[in-house]
């Protein structure tokens, strides 16, 4: 938790990729960081998929003709080997958040690690000032055609980092509009929430029900993520970070195959940093490469907790309650070291714990099935 009084200098970076090109993109990235942390940023939060971008291309995308194959083969080819590969990838940015003395907070899109497994992840990667990775987040629900492009994350990555600026956490893009999501983190304890957006959009037309992706901003409340960032900051008392894309049209190679008909114009920005309040520190930047900075006063979280504290006395789990799964899953479950899911407890284990107390294991393991645990 932060000290009392703590003052934590934050940045949002809204920095255009160097597109498909991740060594580049890095590059990019860690002289960014370090200007940060020439600024006395202590953290930095960096767009969703920054890294090596988003697929702007996902509405016009696919092999469904002879003539579209070629394209979209070398398009996912070229996604791929673009993407992070955890930590192989990592190292440079971690020793650019050494360099500036800051957690570093990176949208990527990131291979999986899993042996046998060709799926990437929308991710965020978060980085400690010692120049550590902490661990990640994969988006647990990728948006419509995104499933095209990422898998779901898991259980095991929804997490909240302690740290010297404060308990610090993040989801990506609509996973802050995902209730119980926001109420596991507020259980959790968080104090710093991260958000990484691909760029900014509106609704119109009739009733305003038409997602708009021209690239036209109009006034704030036309926005799903005015209403998102806000209300995450007010609901759950914590600092919002939230970092969104800008990517020119201009560059993007001429040679992309599908830049005809991507849409780029919503790569127009919109971050902006937010307090308990809900009100904006900075409010949403367009159109053009910046970062954002604003000092949070982590005191200003007890003052809003002192009207509304969503864990505290405005909580009423009596009533209402989560069930909150923290266990990673995968294709199989090793021998030894395996994560088994809560309420199952191995006979192994249950040797260890009976030995520790000089019991029976029959007797302990009997007991503990009369009280309905499961033993693998």
């Amino acid at each position: 938790m932060a000290q009392a009084g703590r003052v934590v200098k934050v940045a949002a970076m809204q920095v255009a990729p160097v597109f498909m090109n991740k060594r580049q993109t890095i590059e990019k990235y860690c002289d960014y960081i370090a200007e940060a942390g020439r600024e006395g940023a202590e953290l930095i939060v960096t767009p969703e998929t920054g890294i090596p971008t988003y697929p702007y291309w996902r509405e016009h995308f696919g092999y469904s003709t002879p003539e579209t194959v070629g394209r979209w083969r070398e398009t996912v080819v070229q996604y791929y080997h673009n993407s992070l590969r955890i930590p192989e990838d990592s190292e440079e940015l971690c020793r650019a958040a050494k360099g500036a003395d800051a957690y570093c907070v990176i949208g990527c899109s990131e291979q999986d690690d899993r042996v046998g497994s060709g799926t990437l992840y929308n991710t965020m990667l978060f980085i400690d000032r010692h120049g550590e990775v902490m661990g990640r987040h994969r988006k647990l629900m990728p948006t419509y055609q995104e499933r095209v492009f990422w898998g779901q994350g898991d259980a095991g990555d929804l997490r909240v980092f302690e740290t010297d600026v404060g308990r610090l956490g993040g989801l990506i893009c609509f996973e802050n509009h995902m209730t119980l999501l926001k109420a596991a983190m507020a259980m959790k304890g968080e104090e710093i929430h991260a958000i990484g957006w691909p760029g900014y959009w509106r609704y119109s037309g009739p009733g305003k029900a038409a997602r708009d992706m021209s690239g036209e901003v109009g006034p704030y409340h036309l926005c799903d993520q005015d209403s998102a960032v806000r209300e995450y900051a007010f609901e759950t008392q914590t600092f919002v970070v939230s970092s969104n894309l800008y990517l020119p049209a201009q560059a993007v190679p001429d040679e992309f195959p599908f830049k005809e008909t991507a849409n780029f114009r919503w790569a127009v920005g919109g971050s902006s940093i937010v307090n308990p309040f809900g009100m904006y520190l900075v409010e949403p930047v367009f159109n053009k490469e910046t970062i954002l900075y604003a000092e949070l006063n982590m005191d200003d979280r007890i003052v809003a907790k002192t009207v509304f504290d969503c864990m505290g006395h405005y909580s009423r789990w009596d009533v209402v309650s989560l069930q909150l799964r923290e266990e990673p899953y995968g294709p199989a479950v090793p021998a030894t070291g395996s994560v088994v899911p809560r309420g199952v407890l191995t006979a192994g284990r249950v040797d260890e714990v009976a030995a520790e107390h000089g019991l029976s294991a029959e007797v302990l393991a009997s007991a503990l099935c009369e009280l309905g645990v499961k033993l693998r």
